[in-house]
């Protein structure tokens, strides 16, 4: 008789038979044929009811571990004949995950802090989403995004960038990279695509491994330069006008209009504007969106939610030239909104009552002030011969310059050495790579204030002593 000793837990007691059942079968210490002890004799022996036994040989014949003959009894399956159990555990042994970086400081911290989120409100609202939704939560949306959350986008990009916009423009997806694969297929994989150098090397991975050309444009001190363009027989450019990362250059009108004449100039010419980070900007009126002042229907506006909100608030959103948008719904509607409704109507709510628009000028005084701190701990420390901050009009990143003789790898080593990370614009850069720009990033809006004076220390000890 199958003795096993299962207490009462979290985990099921069938599910503990079922699993102790396996083992053995597994293990070789019940063999091929064998028969199984009846549910009501097993369940007397263990100590359990006959429901419980049914459960574990049910589970067991799902996985063809055990079959059962009518009025005769349940035996051990021939499993060897089945996809081998043991290889399977060997091979789960060999996958191996990035590890995560561990510092005692990282200068390029990407961790929203947890005061900063507003919890409270948003847990109202999914309430309210559970309370006033609930058919609408149970229905498919279309391909594009349900219709509240599409059009509080358009109320929001209207009030904020001064974009007029049809809702029906909008399609909302769950990040950006999901986004740039639609694009791709709306704009053909046999365009060539042209990216920022320096710029995102994640970019330039997701559209070479959706097989298109993707090729480099080089930047200078007001954006990307159009000539780049032509010179690399560009149809498409992908640019972050607004704040250019990881320099955080910002692309004046006149740089913009050239762009947009670039886009007219030819038949299936288009600009990605990513304007992502440009709810933060510190000094002065905002810039004109690309999209704003186009009036040829060239630009397809993208942004997100993970900046203005949280990193894993994965909610991202497209605005598609009127042709765009209706190609989209004859040829991808099929796809389903990769955001689920639930989260849709929620941010919807969060966006219509205002709460974002608030959220947005509180988070953009917090960031202020912990920037001006940020930059007077900076200057404290260094001199201007050392250290000088350039600070760009939007975002939330700092680019310093150090005034060292080390080339940008040996400043990092150095650092890590010390239990600091540090991020260089040299490692954004593509083909080529140079080597020693001597610029750093700080995300002066993520970084430990509490820690950063002694990492400033330690930046100046090992660099200038």
């Amino acid at each position: 008789m199958l003795t096993y000793h299962l207490k009462k837990g979290p985990i099921p007691l069938y599910q503990q038979l079922y699993q102790a059942i396996k083992s053995d079968i597994i293990a070789g210490k019940l063999e091929n044929e064998e028969k199984l002890p009846s549910k009501r004799s097993l369940a007397r022996n263990l100590g359990v009811s006959t429901i419980t036994v049914e459960n574990a040989y049910d589970q067991l014949i799902l996985e063809g571990l055990v079959y059962s003959r009518e009025k005769r009894g349940y035996y051990v399956n021939d499993w060897q004949g089945l996809p081998s159990l043991k290889e399977r555990e060997k091979i789960d042994h060999h996958i191996r995950l990035p590890e995560e970086e561990h510092f005692t400081f990282n200068f390029s911290e990407k961790q929203s802090q947890l005061d900063s989120f507003p919890f409270s409100i948003m847990n109202r609202m999914m309430h309210d989403t559970i309370a006033n939704y609930q058919a609408d939560l149970l229905k498919p949306p279309l391909g594009g995004g349900v219709a509240a959350l599409r059009e509080a986008i358009a109320s929001h990009l209207a009030s904020f960038r001064g974009m007029a916009v049809d809702p029906k423009q909008i399609i909302v997806g769950a990040g950006t990279e999901y986004l740039y694969g639609l694009l791709i297929q709306l704009l053909g994989r046999d365009k060539v695509y042209c990216i920022e150098n320096p710029g995102y090397p994640k970019l330039r991975q997701i559209y070479t491994k959706q097989g298109v050309a993707c090729r480099l444009a080089g930047i200078d001190n007001q954006g990307l330069r159009v000539e780049e363009l032509e010179k690399q027989q560009a149809q498409i450019a992908h640019l972050n006008p607004t704040h250019h990362f990881p320099t955080g250059t910002t692309m004046p009108v006149s740089r913009r209009y050239q762009l947009l004449a670039w886009a007219n100039q030819a038949e299936g010419r288009y600009i990605i504007e990513d304007d992502y980070d440009s709810e933060f900007r510190f000094h002065g009126k905002p810039l004109p969106t690309l999209q704003s002042i186009d009036a040829s229907a060239k630009v397809i506006y993208l942004n997100t939610f993970s900046k203005s909100l949280a990193p894993t608030i994965r909610i991202s959103y497209m605005v598609l030239p009127a042709q765009l948008a209706n190609r989209f719904y004859q040829e991808l509607a099929f796809y389903s909104c990769t955001v689920s409704t639930f989260e849709q109507y929620s941010l919807a709510q969060f966006i219509r009552e205002g709460y974002f628009e608030k959220h947005i000028n509180r988070m953009r005084r917090h960031y202020s002030k912990k920037r001006e701190k940020v930059t007077q701990l900076i200057k404290d420390h260094f001199p201007n011969d050392q250290c000088q901050i350039i600070e760009g009009e939007t975002g939330l990143h700092l680019v310093l310059k150090l005034q060292t003789s080390l080339s940008d790898r040996e400043v990092k080593d150095r650092l890590l050495k010390q239990g600091i990370g540090i991020k260089s614009v040299s490692d954004y850069d593509m083909e080529p790579v140079v080597e020693s720009r001597q610029l750093f990033l700080l995300n002066d809006a993520a970084v430990d204030l509490s820690k950063l004076q002694e990492a400033l220390a330690v930046v100046k000890a090992e660099l200038f002593s």
